[in-house]
């Protein structure tokens, strides 16, 4: 396969590492140019910082560090302010200005699409619909992604998802030996990402387990904050050949594919 481009869009710094991480990591051992854009800097999220220290900044030195384990050849951030953790994307008044929550769609679809004419990337990854849990900045991405592929003409869009099926599955057995932090809500994953019948890519992403890993404990930020242990840090401390087969799939849905396409590859144009 000759080199193409991919641009993985994303709402924080840690979010590539949950969701693509091994898919951008063998892309680009594969020879494939992988950029990375996200929308805010995450400045408010919940972490553990020095005083003094200004979040938002901590946050894109790790997501720096987490893209060159991955492999990146270029790191962009469109310059939103965090939304915030609330489904509405907290209170207007408490928001920054300049959220991305209350961004105009098509002048930040059209900034991301200048970066996908520069790059002629053929591939771009957004959210599914929902914004995979319902984070606002998620939905957002859903939003402008979509809408930045069609204005920068870009062939192939895949919305980066989890299977929630076994995902359910897997949680349900979990919360009867283990105690899931205050945060984490096991009910909120019944409508949350994508039904097993409607993801079209199953990418095999076991090979990067050790650079997918690397790119979570790059956003140590993120391990930290609140009075338990954060979804990150659990995620962390999961063992090797464990976290493998169950963080070693990637799973995302292409739209103008027929309903039960099955594909391996991001770049596999599926069914003819």
């Amino acid at each position: 396969m000759p080199p193409r481009t991919a641009v993985f869009f994303h709402a924080h710094p840690d979010d590539e590492a949950l969701l693509t991480a091994g898919t951008m990591a063998m892309l680009a051992a594969e020879g494939h140019r992988v950029v990375l854009v996200v929308a805010t800097a995450g400045e408010r999220g919940l972490a553990d910082v020095r005083p003094g220290e200004a979040l938002g900044e901590t946050r894109m030195k790790e997501l720096y560090q987490s893209a060159a384990v991955l492999g990146c050849a270029r790191v962009e951030c469109l310059g939103y302010g965090d939304s915030g953790l609330s489904p509405q994307g907290g209170v207007a008044d408490e928001r920054p200005d300049d959220a991305f929550i209350d961004a105009d769609t098509e002048k930040a679809a059209t900034a991301l699409a200048e970066i996908l004419r520069e790059e002629q990337a053929e591939l771009l990854t957004i959210y599914d619909p929902a914004g995979g849990y319902g984070h606002p900045d998620h939905v957002q991405v859903h939003r402008v992604g979509k809408r930045a592929a069609e204005i920068a003409g870009t062939p192939i869009v895949l919305e980066a998802t989890v299977n929630r099926d076994p995902l359910l599955r897997l949680l349900r057995l979990a919360g009867k030996v283990y105690r899931f932090p205050p945060e984490f809500d096991v009910r909120t994953f019944e409508s949350a990402y994508s039904a097993g019948e409607t993801i079209t890519h199953r990418v095999n992403v076991r090979r990067y387990a050790r650079q997918k890993r690397a790119a979570m404990a790059a956003h140590a930020s993120q391990a930290t904050g609140g009075d338990s242990d954060r979804t990150l840090a659990v995620m962390l401390k999961v063992p090797g050949p464990l976290y493998r087969l169950v963080f070693g799939t990637e799973w995302y849905v292409r739209r103008d594919l027929p309903p039960g396409t099955r594909v391996r590859h991001p770049f596999d144009p599926g069914p003819k």
